[in-house]
């Protein structure tokens, strides 16, 4: 049964990982900023910058979105993170002239497949192509178009999300993979990972006991991660709460 991590029963967890040598690593939308109707305009609470701010001057934080690497360092802004990392995990290390050209073929295809259907937008993310259909008044006819349309495609990756479907090319890693090469990169024995979606299973399901402290936004039953917080709201709470518990750390051990 899921936890929420920021009960008071549950806190030494989190606070045995952030004594430790630990990368703090979040997804973007429905992680760090509210889920919103125009994805383009997902801006973080001030708040919730602020508290990030704080928190790369006491840990190396990384960001694991799937978002074009670009798209989501314009979202992050000044913030000094470690490692900015796109597509789900492709981007920056496993970009290939391949995987884009293999997009370039999906998207004219795509484009005619769900030309019939409004409220449906394509995006082009070079290395992969995400379909939004959370405008669109006929969802259950385009999950059976998107059905249909990779099926006709062949061989890729579909990844869930709310109200939308990934494609990648097979191959592509997934943000599980990202975390472990961002880890080893920077050093550090264990990891906590925060993420609110379908994209953040591949984190959640490594299943590594003391290594790595997986954390849902919001309960669900199917999900691989034990630890939750009640939802995006309560983000900064969870910020707050890593702070802290890194700055008490740094007391005891200057004792």
């Amino acid at each position: 049964m899921m936890r929420n991590i920021l009960a008071r029963a549950n806190r030494a967890v989190l606070e045995q990982f952030s004594w430790s040598n630990v990368l703090l690593a979040f997804d973007y939308d429905g992680t760090l900023a509210p889920i919103v109707s125009n994805p383009k305009r997902a801006p973080m609470r001030a708040s919730t910058r602020e508290l990030l701010k704080t928190l790369t001057r006491l840990y190396p934080v990384a960001v694991i979105s799937g978002r074009a690497r670009a798209d989501a360092k314009r979202q992050i802004g000044e913030i000094p993170v470690q490692q900015v990392v796109g597509n789900h995990g492709l981007e920056p290390w496993h970009t290939s002239p391949r995987l884009s050209e293999e997009v370039a073929r999906w998207l004219p295809l795509l484009a005619d497949w769900f030309s019939t259907l409004k409220g449906v937008r394509i995006e082009n993310k070079t290395f992969s192509v995400a379909i939004h259909y959370r405008h669109s008044r006929e969802k259950r006819k385009v999950k059976a178009a998107i059905s249909q349309a990779v099926e006709a495609l062949g061989d890729l990756r579909v990844v869930g999300g709310k109200q939308v479907v990934n494609l990648l090319p097979i191959g592509a890693p997934h943000k599980g993979a990202a975390l472990e090469r961002e880890r080893a990169r920077l050093g550090c024995d264990t990891a906590i990972y925060v993420g609110d979606d379908e994209t953040d299973e591949d984190v959640f399901l490594l299943q590594q006991p003391g290594r790595l402290l997986g954390i849902r936004v919001g309960r669900n039953r199917s999900s691989a991660a034990t630890y939750c917080i009640p939802g995006q709201w309560a983000i900064d709470e969870l910020l707050l709460a890593l702070i802290a518990s890194r700055r008490d750390a740094r007391s005891q051990a200057a004792r």
